[in-house]
């Protein structure tokens, strides 16, 4: 276990699809959050970017550039890419940072202004790339890849298309009451059902969109808090960012071939399990100690997926659990009470700090309408692209 790092400060752009430079909604969301913690920019001692990408490669030195946007005043810099799992990245740094004495106070922003329709690799050949090879050679696109895994997800464990429906209903009504959402119209499983087919048997409302968006947090030390007057902050606990381990014989992005499961024997635990393990292991808590989590529901089919790999239920258990309402507002365990990623859509380096955004908000008993009663330790869990795991844990 580690020394617990507090959050002073977070602080959002809203998603939409506003046109504009990602750096006007990274350094939005960074004013939002230092004036949630109280804080000037020139109190700031380092600045932490998740770079923003372009087609899942990055593009830009996110931290400088939103240092300079605030306006030069001497801070440390870093930038970390990590695909989506880059917001998590970019809290372990700070809070890294901030355990060595590096610096007593750390701002981190992630801003994204994503292409319009589905993400694709950057330009040229790259034939040892498994993400251009499955965009190149199979033609693989994303929502190829979230229709395989709701395929297989039907096929071992009798999931229906009408279970995949529940969860972009259950995560629209909760969407509907966040100003920060770019999709606020709660949607029936009627609509979800008439939408069209992107990637059988996905439709256009079981998919997250590409969005606009951007977010900040100020985290600190815990002497700095008192100091300034924060006897009891939220306080991140623990981060995971493990990789995978040989055998994988469990479909994943972008590997679409994974290990023979007839030459080698399954590991005990599939990369995403292992991302949860570990921060509960850093923790000191179980899932059985969550009050909430905040999961990556790139499809509808992934959040059901995460509920089993957070240890939220048994493996296969996932849709029982939707179907008795544990896992929405006023059930024993809400996940993406924020609404999830599919409310807000995806803007890549923006939404693992969003995800830890809404634990400080949950924490503190200021989300509102949303807000879950009594939530006193949350969870996130995304995954980055070429093997970044991703999960932060709070508490209060």
């Amino acid at each position: 276990m580690t020394d617990d790092v507090a959050v002073l400060g977070a602080g959002m752009h809203p998603w939409g699809k506003w046109g504009r430079n990602f750096v006007e909604y990274g350094v939005a969301a960074a004013r939002v959050a230092l004036a949630d913690a109280g804080l000037e920019w020139r109190d700031i001692g380092s600045i932490v970017g998740a770079d923003t990408v372009r087609g899942g490669y990055p593009g830009y030195v996110a931290g400088a550039t939103f240092a300079k946007a605030l306006g030069w005043q001497g801070t440390r810099v870093a930038s970390v890419y990590a695909a989506c799992a880059s917001g998590a990245q970019a809290v372990n740094t700070a809070r890294a940072q901030i355990l060595s004495g590096l610096a007593d106070v750390v701002l981190l922003v992630g801003a994204d202004a994503a292409p319009k329709g589905f993400f694709r690799p950057a330009g040229g050949d790259r034939p040892d790339d498994p993400d251009w090879l499955r965009f190149r050679v199979l033609g693989a696109t994303n929502p190829t890849y979230f229709g395989l895994y709701a395929r297989r997800r039907m096929a071992v464990h009798g999931d229906t298309p009408e279970d995949f429906a529940q969860v972009k209903v259950k995560n629209s009504a909760l969407g509907a009451l966040n100003p920060n959402a770019r999709y606020r119209k709660a949607v029936t499983a009627d609509e979800v059902a008439a939408s069209a087919v992107v990637a059988d048997p996905l439709r256009l409302l079981d998919i997250c969109a590409t969005s606009d968006g951007g977010a900040a947090l100020v985290l600190s030390g815990m002497d700095f808090a008192r100091r300034h007057g924060v006897a009891d902050p939220v306080r991140i606990r623990a981060v995971s960012t493990v990789t995978p381990r040989y055998p994988n014989t469990v479909l994943d992005l972008p590997d679409i071939a994974t290990d023979s499961a007839a030459a080698v024997q399954p590991a005990a635990e599939t990369f995403r399990e292992s991302i949860a393990r570990a921060a509960y292991e850093e923790a000191g808590v179980g899932p059985e100690d969550l009050s909430f989590a905040e999961v990556y529901d790139l499809s509808t089919a992934l959040e059901l997926q995460w509920y089993e790999d957070l240890g939220l239920c048994g493996e296969g258990e996932a849709a029982k659990l939707l179907r008795e309402g544990t896992t929405t507002l006023g059930g024993r365990i809400p996940v993406n009470a924020s609404g999830g990623l599919a409310s807000f859509g995806e803007a890549v380096p923006a939404q693992a700090i969003a995800q830890v955004c809404e634990l400080t908000w949950q924490l503190r008993g200021a989300a509102g309408d949303r807000q879950v009663a009594g939530a006193r330790v949350g969870i996130t869990a995304n995954q980055g692209l070429f093997g970044h795991g991703s999960a932060v844990v709070a508490v209060r």
